[in-house]
């Protein structure tokens, strides 16, 4: 018997929501559970005897936004993987939900592939990254890159902590009283060696390597 996996989404814009459940149906092995217009009324939908698997929440809706929504299921209900519906990539608004529980994120306009792609991936290795052209193992490491968290300098070490908060990268260089140009190149490296390549996916390695 197949092992049918849950899908329930919060999103304040109705024609959105449902065609997404309608696309999330046609998956083989998902089916969506319920769909809801903001977080207050996602979380009174919630039966024990049968949770979602995933919660894909959006970030700004009324009532009860995403971050409130977040923090209340990774409190409640920690089983829930939580992926983030952003329509674009702002920085600060997903990092600010990956500190409230989310596993990864994934944008209004990815392709149905990569919307699989990241049930799939969330749901087998616990967290999701969504860095453009990169292939990605269960650490969050490229499998090219011989970087692992033990292999970081001091200041790498603290730059990556950082980025999990919502300072800019000018108060990053400053909390860590170095140019801009240091900080760049301390980023740099940090790219090379975890494999990543956004700002977004360093701070969801920090948090699951439990450095925040």
């Amino acid at each position: 018997m197949t092992d049918v996996k849950y899908i329930a989404i919060a999103d304040d814009h109705a024609m959105f929501r449902k065609t997404l459940a309608i696309l999330i149906n046609l998956f083989p092995d998902y089916k969506v559970l319920f769909d809801a217009p903001n977080g207050k009324d996602f979380i009174s939908r919630l039966d024990r005897k049968q949770l979602p698997d995933i919660a894909l929440l959006d970030i700004h809706m009324p009532v009860m936004d995403g971050y409130d929504t977040a923090a209340w299921l990774h409190n409640n209900h920690s089983q829930i993987k939580i992926l983030v519906l952003s329509t674009m990539e702002d920085e600060t608004s997903i990092i600010k939900m990956l500190r409230n529980g989310a596993k990864g994120y994934v944008l209004k306009d990815a392709d149905p592939h990569e919307l699989k792609y990241s049930f799939d991936e969330v749901l087998s290795h616990e967290y999701f990254y969504n860095d453009p052209g990169k292939e990605l193992s269960n650490t969050g490491l490229n499998q090219s890159s011989p970087g692992t968290i033990f292999q970081l300098t001091q200041p790498e070490t603290e730059y990556l902590k950082y980025t999990a908060t919502e300072m800019s990268s000018k108060e990053i260089a400053g909390m860590m009283n170095i140019s801009m140009r240091s900080a760049e190149t301390i980023r740099d490296s940090l790219y090379q060696k975890l494999g990543l390549n956004t700002r977004i996916s360093m701070a969801l390695f920090a948090i699951e390597n439990n450095l925040v």
